[in-house]
């Protein structure tokens, strides 16, 4: 069944791997920014006293970056349990500073025995059509970007949270990184995907209800889903320019999503879906997986049917899961997160 809606929308067969993650830097989200050519890191230890009832520590990292001769830095917070080594650990690309956060219940992830380190979006550039700030500024030359191969917002999100790996390394093996996850939810569950399909240090990459130009099949989506036009409408800041030729023209894209998902094999996806979260559009999320699971050496396993509430096809190298209720990062989602890990 989901493979003939697959044949009916015309989504593309996949290529080799280095052919995919190029064309969806080069059409979707531009060519990720630099290493940097140096990088240092100071340490405000212990900002939140007695944190997790004193089982973990909670330091501010600020990483000091050099890009393109130009200094530019960036702050993030590294909760790591005090006794352990070897631990699995999540970058979480967040919507705020804080923490724990709504959409981050620290404590808990401390207790299934996680370190997790948070970077505030807006810590890095912000998230309006403005390339003057943060990193943006840094990048192009009086807030201009020239080619439309450039990269978008999203693309730098996506680096910073290369760089909180970059630090995470200096642990050596306090952390392990055999069990390193980044995951974001909606625009940073989009950020997530992009950040593990260009760095192959993240071993698992998690998508939250990241929907259009994340983890949705574009083709043919679903009634009263985002499509490319209401996202370009909106936020094509996210996105280099070339994305903007695919406005009302999905059938022209020389990808789809699922190339994005195909991008990160050899290594673990999990997918999450809403089921009141029409606008993400969970069966094109489902979908994608399905399309992008030849990729993978243990294949998507999955009943053949459109997604129900409390699906969990954790089986296959790329999974997928859709709970109860709307457009939200919840704890149910950190819960089966934490399954499908512990599963691989």
């Amino acid at each position: 069944m989901l493979s003939e809606i697959l044949k009916e929308r015309n989504v593309p067969e996949l290529l080799p791997r280095e052919e995919m993650l190029e064309i969806i830097q080069s059409e979707l989200f531009g060519y990720i920014p630099p290493k940097p050519e140096k990088i240092t890191f100071d340490i405000e230890e212990k900002v939140i006293p007695n944190f997790c009832a004193g089982n973990a520590f909670c330091n501010r990292i600020t990483a000091n970056c050099t890009v393109n001769g130009k200094e530019f830095s960036f702050p993030f917070l590294a909760t790591i349990p005090v006794e352990n080594k070897n631990l699995p650990f999540f970058v979480h690309i967040n919507f705020r500073s804080e923490n724990p956060d709504r959409y981050m219940p620290t404590e808990e992830l401390v207790d299934n025995g996680f370190a997790v380190f948070s970077v505030y979006y807006n810590d890095v550039t912000n998230d309006k059509d403005d390339f003057t700030d943060g990193l943006a500024g840094i990048l192009f030359e009086n807030g201009k970007r020239n080619k439309p191969t450039d990269c978008g917002k999203i693309a730098m999100w996506a680096w910073a949270a290369h760089r909180v790996l970059d630090y995470a390394e200096t642990l050596g093996d306090k952390l392990d990184f055999r069990h390193s996850v980044v995951c974001g939810h909606s625009r940073l569950g989009k950020t997530a995907l992009f950040a593990g399909a260009t760095d192959e240090r993240f071993a698992f990459s998690y998508s939250n209800d990241s929907g259009c130009s994340g983890a949705a099949i574009a083709r043919g989506t679903a009634p009263g889903g985002e499509r490319v036009a209401d996202i370009l409408d909106r936020f094509s800041f996210w996105f280099c320019d070339n994305y903007k030729k695919y406005y009302n023209n999905e059938q022209s894209m020389p990808f789809d999503q699922h190339y994005l998902i195909a991008s990160i094999a050899p290594r673990n996806v999990l997918i999450g879906s809403a089921s009141e979260d029409r606008w993400a559009d969970p069966i094109s999320e489902m979908l994608a997986c399905v399309a992008a699971s030849p990729a993978f050496n243990n294949p998507f396993v999955y009943e053949d049917r459109p997604p129900q509430i409390d699906d969990k096809f954790f089986d296959g190298d790329v999974g997928y899961h859709m709970r109860k209720g709307l457009h939200y990062f919840s704890r149910t989602d950190w819960l089966r997160l934490i399954e499908f890990i512990k599963k691989h």
